[in-house]
C-alpha cells in the first residue's frame, strides 16, 4: 500500500473555498489573487521580450539584469546590498523559495518555530524534511508577538525561526524593535531565519517595511523570500526570489536547480526593465490602502467589527456580535446563502483555533468591494 508523507495534509482551504464560491455564484473574496489587470506597460514588455525570442531556459539562478535591479532596489529601499551573481536568485514563486530555504537548511530532528496563524505551505516543507514544528500563538486582535516567550521555546535543537512580515493573514507588521529582539535571541546561535516579505509594498498609513536585511544581526542569518506576483498584481505568472549571504545562497541554489532549475524567461526581462521606474513598486502602497478603505466604508454600519490592516491585501474582520458560530461554518454559509466567500482563520492554526474571525481579500476591483460590502452590511 501506498503511504503517505503527509498524511494528514489535503486540499488547500483556498482552493476548497474558491470552488464553493464558484458553485454558488459568490463575490470571491477569499483566494488572495487580483480579479484585475496588471498595468499594461508590463504586460506589453512581456509581450515584446516573447516575440523577441526570450523564451529559452533562463539561467538558473536568474536572468542577470533582474538580479541587477534586485539589489539596486533592496540597497535603495533598505541599505542592504545583495551580490547579484551570488546572493540573489530567482524562483517559481515565493512559494517555491520559502520550501527551497527550509529543505537547504533543515534535517530530521531539527525545531523550526513558527508563529501561528501560518501561511499553509510551511509546515508541510518542515515536515517533509523531517523538522519538527515549534508552535507560538499569537491572538486577535493585535497578533503581537511576546519576544520572551519566544526565547524560552529556543532548545538546542532550534534551526530556523519563520517570519513573515507583512503578514497573511492578519495584516499585522514588524516594528524595528520586533527586530532587534529577535536578532537577540539568534545572534550567538546556530539559528536561521526564513523571511516571508511577499507583502513588502503592500503596508498602509504611513508604516515602513522592516525587512530582516536592515538589521545586520539578521542579514546574515536569513532567506529573504519576495514576491513579484503579489507586488504587480501577476500571481499567475508565479515569479518570486530569494536574496541570502553567499554561504546561505549556494546551498538554497542546490535545492532549487532541483526544484524548478530555473523560471519563466520573458517575464524576468518584463520586470528587470519594469523595475527601472522605481514608481511603479513604490505607488502599491497608495493603490492597496485606497482598496482596503473602499472595502472598509462599503461594510460601515454591518455587525463586523475590525482593525484596519497594517499591511498585505487581506482584512481580518470579526464576527462575534452576528453569530456564536464557529468561524468554517460561517464563512460556508456566507458563501453559499449570503453570497460571499471568505477564509476562516482556525485553519492557520494547527489546533483549528477559532476566534470568530474570517479573512476578507481586497484585491479586488472597486465594483466587486463595494458589492460584497453592500451584502455583508446588512449583517
Amino acid at each position: 500500500m501506498f503511504k503517505s508523507k503527509l498524511p494528514h495534509i489535503g486540499t488547500t482551504i483556498f482552493t476548497t473555498m474558491s470552488a464553493l464560491a464558484a458553485e454558488h455564484g459568490a463575490l470571491n473574496l477569499s483566494q488572495g489573487f487580483p480579479n484585475f489587470a496588471a498595468d499594461p506597460e508590463l504586460l506589453g514588455l512581456l509581450g515584446t521580450f516573447s516575440a523577441n525570442g526570450f523564451n529559452q531556459y533562463a539561467p538558473m539562478a536568474g536572468v542577470k539584469e533582474l538580479r541587477d535591479q534586485l539589489s539596486l532596489k533592496t540597497k535603495k529601499l533598505y541599505g542592504a546590498y545583495y551580490d547579484p551573481e551570488t546572493e540573489i536568485t530567482i524562483t517559481s514563486g515565493a512559494t517555491e523559495a520559502i520550501f527551497a530555504a527550509i529543505a537547504a537548511t533543515i534535517s530530521a530532528g531539527d525545531e523550526v518555530i513558527v508563529f501561528e496563524p501560518a501561511y499553509d505551505s510551511y509546515l508541510p516543507a518542515i515536515e517533509l524534511c523531517g523538522g519538527t514544528p515549534i508552535y507560538i500563538t499569537l491572538h486577535y486582535p493585535h497578533f503581537e508577538i511576546d519576544w520572551d516567550l519566544v526565547k524560552s521555546k529556543i532548545s538546542p535543537k532550534t534551526k530556523m525561526i519563520i517570519v513573515n512580515t507583512p503578514h497573511n493573514p492578519t495584516g499585522s507588521v514588524f516594528s524595528e524593535d520586533d527586530l532587534t529582539a529577535l536578532a537577540k535571541i539568534v545572534a550567538d546561535r546556530d539559528i536561521y531565519l526564513v523571511g516571508d516579505e511577499v507583502y513588502e509594498h503592500i503596508i498602509f498609513d504611513g508604516l515602513l517595511h522592516h525587512s530582516l536585511c536592515i538589521n545586520t544581526v539578521l542579514k546574515e542569518k536569513s532567506f529573504i523570500c519576495g514576491s513579484f506576483g503579489k507586488t504587480f498584481h501577476i500571481t499567475g505568472w508565479k515569479i518570486g526570489y530569494c536574496l541570502a549571504p553567499k554561504q546561505l545562497s549556494v546551498e538554497f541554489r542546490k535545492i532549487h536547480q532541483y526544484l524548478t532549475f530555473s523560471t519563466f524567461t520573458p517575464a524576468q526581462y518584463a520586470l528587470a526593465k519594469y523595475l527601472e521606474n522605481e514608481n511603479n513598486y513604490l505607488s502599491i502602497p497608495d493603490f492597496y490602502q485606497r482598496k482596503r478603505d473602499v472595502f472598509l466604508d462599503s461594510i460601515a454600519g454591518s455587525g463586523f467589527e475590525y482593525i484596519p490592516s497594517k499591511g498585505s491585501f487581506f482584512q481580518n474582520l470579526t464576527y462575534r456580535n452576528i453569530t456564536n458560530a464557529n468561524d468554517a461554518e460561517y464563512a460556508t454559509h456566507l458563501t453559499k446563502t449570503v453570497g460571499v466567500a471568505s477564509i476562516p482563520i482556525s485553519v492557520f492554526y494547527h489546533q483549528k483555533l477559532d476566534q470568530k474571525v474570517l479573512r476578507f481579500c481586497f484585491a479586488k476591483d472597486d465594483e466587486t468591494l463595494q458589492k460584497a460590502g453592500g451584502i455583508l452590511s446588512k449583517l
